[in-house]
């Protein structure tokens, strides 16, 4: 999808879900076409064409997370989000630093796992679809000493049959009925495994890993015929689904168009002046993230990855440090820093009402499916942001997130109220929100704790 994109369209996008932050997106935006460029110049010159990594600053709560996400769903790419933070727990090493890119490309295969099954869909449902037929009605067959009849007018009778019976399967007449299926029999449990630097969140599936030497079980069981077509589907589009091409095409989208978030990287950075233990992880787990972000091979169980093109993308707040506190290696390894504006009061009502995803537009869907319309009045979405603004300017400012805190409040007993009320249309306005929050506001320990 990403070629189709020019820059300008890609702010267009992302204009739908973030308010504001337009330098930001429109360096995200220069950087996905650039992936698409980059696949457009001559081979001599492709491997020489880095992506240039971006560190986002700002704090939180202000769309940072939010550009990323929606600019790997532009490009169709895969995305995750790490914690830098993360590997600063335990010592001088921490987590695998690996793990990020191993993570990436197993959710590769997985976007593009489910790609192919939507291609094969409708074979397999066909093909699961006639298994339950024979399970439903298998075909019987007459003996005449040691030979099979099977007469022309059994074989039209029993088409005739077959055919009712797959009209009542198709019609969800038969979902309930029960049949046996033969089901793979999970001889091994999923374990975790304990390491020098702690519990690695790696499951060891020894079924998987012994496959090839013993026989697999199988073991009967009974499902109703719901059941049971769901999971042939999944079984007959997994035989149809190639996955060696599967894994080719994942290990490609992932080198060439995937896209790595890592946030709270300011907390690994060194404060100025400051010496001591902390900072010596701090510093340990730059250098350890330094070869992934510059370009090198890592081992994952699918083969080798180089992760020379991965787009990353870091994140953080920097109140007590600053980007030139990092290494300087890693320093030069993100040339583009975009500082993120803080949000106001007037953001605040265009972040309620504007994008897609609104949470005016959430509450009234999530109403609309117990009956009920609810109206916010522009002087209650004004309050809203109001408080918002002020509860961030005098405590902890969390951005956005303020709001999610704020409507929740104001919304509590009507969400808990209104499947036993006859009410159909609700109305929010400026006097309910100042009425609901009035004494949290007061109470400064309430309001800490609640807002």
């Amino acid at each position: 999808m990403e070629q189709h994109l020019k820059p300008k369209e890609i702010v267009t996008e992302l204009d739908k879900y973030i308010i504001g932050q337009d330098k930001a997106k429109r360096m995200v935006a220069i950087a996905l076409r650039n992936r698409w460029r980059r696949q457009a110049v001559a081979d001599e010159i492709r491997q020489e064409i880095m992506p240039n990594n971006i560190i986002l600053i700002g704090p939180t709560g202000v769309g940072k997370t939010e550009i990323a996400r929606r600019l790997a769903n532009l490009a169709n790419a895969p995305f995750i989000k790490v914690e830098a933070s993360k590997f600063t727990e335990v010592g001088y090493v921490g987590r695998d630093v690996e793990s990020m890119v191993r993570d990436l490309v197993e959710l590769s295969v997985q976007m593009v796992k489910r790609e192919k099954t939507f291609t094969v869909e409708s074979k397999a449902e066909e093909l699961a679809e006639e298994r339950i037929m024979d399970m439903l009605l298998p075909r019987s067959r007459g003996h005449h000493g040691n030979e099979a009849i099977e007469s022309d007018e059994a074989d039209e009778k029993y088409g005739r049959t077959r055919d009712k019976l797959k009209l009542q399967l198709r019609g969800g007449f038969l979902d309930e009925r029960q049949i046996d299926i033969e089901l793979p029999a999970n001889r091994f449990p999923v374990v975790e495994i304990f390491t020098p630097q702690g519990m690695e969140e790696l499951g060891v599936n020894f079924q998987e890993m012994f496959s090839g030497i013993m026989p697999k079980k199988k073991k009967m069981r009974k499902l109703s015929v719901a059941e049971a077509r769901r999971y042939l589907e999944q079984e007959e589009a997994a035989k149809l689904i190639d996955m060696d091409e599967v894994v080719l095409e994942a290990l490609e989208r992932a080198e060439n168009s995937g896209i790595i978030f890592v946030d709270e990287i300011d907390k690994i950075a060194d404060r100025e002046g400051h010496t001591g233990g902390p900072d010596v992880s701090r510093e340990g787990v730059q250098r350890d993230i330094l070869p992934i972000v510059e370009g090198s091979n890592v081992s994952t169980k699918y083969g080798m990855v180089r992760t020379d093109h991965v787009l990353f993308i870091a994140a953080g707040a920097f109140h007590s440090t600053k980007p030139s506190d990092l290494i300087p290696e890693l320093q030069g390894r993100f040339p583009i820093r975009v500082e993120l504006d803080s949000l106001t009061e007037g953001d605040f009502v265009r972040i309620l009402l504007e994008p897609k995803n609104a949470l005016v537009k959430q509450y009234a869907a999530l109403l609309e499916t117990e009956g009920v319309t609810i109206v916010f009045e522009q002087s209650a979405v004004e309050e809203i942001a109001k408080m918002a603004a002020q509860l961030n300017e005098s405590g902890e400012n969390i951005g956005a997130r303020r709001l999610h805190t704020i409507m929740s409040t104001v919304l509590e007993d009507i969400m808990f109220d209104i499947p036993e009320s006859k009410t159909k249309k609700i109305k929010i306005t400026r006097a309910l929100v100042q009425r609901t929050l009035k004494e949290i506001i007061e109470d400064e320990d309430l309001r800490k704790y609640i807002l």
